[in-house]
């Protein structure tokens, strides 16, 4: 099994229902119909994993602007048990990595993630993760009801300075990385 037979497609509302099956038996929590209403608009925010031509994976993200950040929240990605350890999870984070770069103008990327699940936290640390808070109670109705939050930084804010010059060159250099946009 390699690689090449990984391709990813986009969410269509001819199969969103296998998008709707994969969540269910992928993940311990229900989607409600808005969320899959929100990923049938997100376009290459949400993608649909394929293995020899069968929805092995998917994964959907949003666009996150509070706290004065603009952020980028995976929302679920996932892939089927057997299928798993295949480099298909790669393949879709990479994509979503690759669309952050190409926009330029996110801070982080973040997700919840439920504290027992090792594999996953292991997943995500290899791409630069870190755990940045935990929050009790998070999920409903399945135990251990606690969550992680992961992020990996994308941008760092330039340094404040008293000097006003010393401001404004900060600021240049600071949408200078922006275009520039590395991973930290």
């Amino acid at each position: 099994m390699t690689r090449n037979s990984i391709e990813l497609g986009d969410v269509t509302p001819h199969n969103i229902k296998q998008l709707k099956k994969l969540n269910t038996v992928v993940f311990p929590v229900s989607y409600n119909d808005k969320f899959y209403v929100d990923v049938l608009e997100a376009g290459e925010l949400a993608k649909l994993a394929f293995y020899n031509d069968i929805v092995v994976g998917a994964v959907c993200c949003r666009i996150d602007t509070t706290e004065n950040q603009r952020r980028l929240y995976i929302m679920t990605l996932g892939c089927l048990s057997p299928y798993r350890r295949l480099g298909i999870g790669t393949v879709m984070f990479e994509h979503i990595l690759n669309y952050a770069e190409k926009d330029g103008n996110f801070d982080s990327i973040f997700l919840h993630v439920q504290i027992n699940n090792e594999g996953a936290i292991e997943f995500y640390k290899k791409f630069g993760f870190e755990i940045v808070d935990t929050k009790e109670q998070y999920y409903k109705r399945i135990e251990p009801a606690d969550a992680h939050v992961l992020q990996k930084t994308l941008r760092r804010t330039a340094p404040n300075s008293n000097n006003s010059a010393s401001n404004n060159t900060a600021n240049s250099n600071a949408r200078n990385k922006a275009r520039q946009f590395t991973f930290v």
